[in-house]
């Protein structure tokens, strides 16, 4: 054992690791990306990871894993857990032989993600026990258990941190590389009657799946992960909290300012240990439950109190007592806590701290998706149109000046946006625009849909060689694996031809007049066109020339700071003015200014 200060995902990589795991597999997405990147980097020989082409594909990978006998871990964000739920929904009622973890990290707030949607209620949903981690080393605990229970009790089991636990720091004991455990899968085995679901089959095991959870809800009554801690004597009414997640680890800080208050903690949610609570409620007359997202131990105790005829009044998200969106914090919950108890917060007298600067996010200075989104808007001025994004950097095209995002639902879901405003107006010129590791992960059905159909639409492949958004990890149009292998890199234009698309077009974005002419080009042409705008990520392929305003030409007309919003750019004593520190000498500027004021840069095709 030695004391390592680790990332909450770190933690949760290395438990895996020490529990034997023998395949980690998932898509990027904050905030659960550094756990496969940090089992990548940390992997004893023998140990397989990969980043899968969509989450759903991972969970069939963890599958047939499993089938074989090898322990799995499936890594994934909140929303990837919508796209993994075909397979995970049947592999509950097929069951699983190597254990099988579920990582599924939900983002309160939510900081970077589309939905606060609460993978404890996708765990009641789909049956599958959750494991529900307060801080880094928990986390790491519970990553090993996770794989265990797993095996004994033939179920996929979620991990579920939230973003503070995912990316919060900690010391904590770990197990040296020749402290993990070695797991040797068995081999896949023949047998139809278990690996084949059929109708039969998914009734009887869904019994036998009820009457386990049924039983776990009493076995993880005992278990360290689920447990009360008592408090002082208070006088009536007698008062207690319930938290789970990161709120458990506010709720002892709280404790720790305003009194031992009883306290039952909630590692596991699902299933809930439902014996534990009736012998923390039955003593007390009011509980306040904290959590994050959905009132889910609160719900869990309101049934409690109603099937065993307690009188306990449980407060929380449903009454107000605590907030229904968004993230908690350390002050928010000594704050609850204080008012719930009617006592004064012990607080120093600080100075109020001084307002923060606003920083709305922005496309990188030289971006490419930049100079992409440009070209289109040029090309398609004064036509009646729709721009629809999807998830990634370029969502941000959506900020003025550019304003080019016009729909943005979910990953892929452009393509079926343009398609269906197309059918009902065949005159607006229509535009999907993807990323290219999001092409590979969700756009392909799209596009076969929409060939298929006799849709006409314009689909536009921002190509900048790298996930970026997550991190920048490879996918299948890279050339490399996440071991480190070089592959033969997956031909976005071959894949579009090969679908049947006819007029697909690879242009540099930052050739502006170049990529003006294709986009005019693609949006005259019939059906399914494609244009191809590759330009590599700046932080990837950083040019060493800067650009440079001539004061004695520049008329001040702000075009270049109007029209692009480069945040190199900026005007002082009525001249343009580029910021050395920031650009990238992408040439944008200097080819959309009128008088030729700007020199310098360094194209990076």
């Amino acid at each position: 054992m030695h004391t390592a200060f680790l990332m909450g995902n770190e933690a949760i990589a290395l438990g895996a690791l020490a529990a034997g795991v023998n395949l980690v597999c998932g898509y990027p997405g904050t905030p659960s990306t550094e756990v496969l990147e940090t089992v990548a980097k940390n992997r004893p020989e023998g140990v397989y990871v990969e980043w899968s082409v969509n989450e759903k594909t991972a969970m069939e990978m963890a599958a047939g894993a499993s089938y074989s006998g090898a322990r799995v871990l499936v890594t994934m964000k909140q929303m990837g857990l919508n796209v993994a739920a075909d397979p995970l929904m049947c592999l509950e009622y097929i069951g699983v032989k190597g254990g099988v973890v579920v990582l599924v990290a939900d983002d309160p707030g939510p900081i970077s993600s589309q939905t606060e949607q609460d993978t404890r209620h996708f765990a009641a949903f789909s049956k599958v026990p959750c494991f529900d981690p307060s801080s880094a080393a928990e986390a790491y605990a519970m990553a090993q258990e996770a794989f265990a229970f797993s095996e004994q009790h033939g179920t996929p089991v979620f991990l579920r941190p939230t973003t503070r636990v995912s990316h919060g720091y900690a010391a904590l004991e770990v197990k040296d590389p020749e402290e993990y455990e070695q797991h040797s899968p068995s081999g896949f085995e023949k047998d139809p009657g278990r690996w084949v679901i059929f109708p039969r089959l998914s009734f009887a095991n869904h019994r036998k799946i009820e009457e386990r959870n049924e039983d776990l809800s009493g076995l993880l009554c005992e278990s360290p992960f689920n447990r009360m801690e008592t408090g002082e004597d208070v006088p009536a009414p007698r008062k207690g909290l319930a938290a789970g997640g990161i709120s458990y680890t506010y709720a002892l800080e709280a404790r720790e300012q305003l009194g031992g208050i009883p306290l039952l903690k909630v590692g596991v949610p699902f299933p809930f240990p439902e014996k534990l609570a009736v012998n923390f409620l039955r003593d007390l007359d009011e509980v306040l439950c904290l959590e994050e997202l959905d009132p889910v131990i609160e719900r869990n105790l309101i049934y409690i109190c109603g099937k065993y005829g307690l009188k306990t009044h449980i407060l929380g998200k449903q009454t107000g007592h605590m907030p229904r969106s968004g993230e908690n914090t350390r002050d928010l919950v000594t704050d609850a806590v204080a008012s719930f108890l009617g006592a004064p917060r012990k607080t120093e007298t600080l100075p109020p701290p001084p307002p923060l600067p606003v920083r709305p996010p922005v496309l990188c200075a030289g971006c490419p998706h930049r100079a992409s989104f440009y070209a289109v808007k040029q090309a398609m001025k004064g036509r009646k149109t729709i721009f629809c994004g999807d998830i990634g950097c370029y969502t941000l095209g959506n900020a003025k000046p550019l304003e080019m995002v016009d729909t943005c639902l979910c990953m892929g879901a452009g393509l079926g946006i343009a398609q269906a405003v197309n059918h009902l107006e065949p005159d607006r010129s229509c535009f999907a625009f993807v990323g290219d590791s999001t092409f590979f992960a969700s756009a392909l059905p799209g596009v076969v849909n929409a060939v298929y159909n006799q849709a006409s639409f314009t689909l536009v492949v921002l190509d900048n060689s790298t996930t970026a958004m997550t991190g920048h990890q490879p996918h299948p149009g890279t050339g490399r694996t996440v071991m480190g292998q070089v592959v033969d890199k997956v031909s976005i234009e071959n894949v579009l031809r090969g679908i049947g698309l006819t007029f697909v077009e690879t242009v540099d974005p930052l050739k502006l007049t170049a990529a003006v002419d294709a986009v005019q080009r693609a949006d005259a042409a019939p059906g399914v066109k494609a244009i191809i705008f590759r330009s590599p990520c700046i932080a990837l392929s950083r040019p060493t020339g800067r650009a440079a305003v001539n004061p004695g030409k520049c008329i001040g007309c702000r075009k270049c700071i109007r029209e692009i919003g480069c945040p190199a750019l900026s005007f002082a004593e009525g001249k343009a003015v580029i910021d050395p520190g920031q650009c990238t000498g992408c040439t944008l500027c200097a080819q959309i200014c009128p008088a030729d004021a700007i020199s310098g840069g360094e194209h990076h095709a």
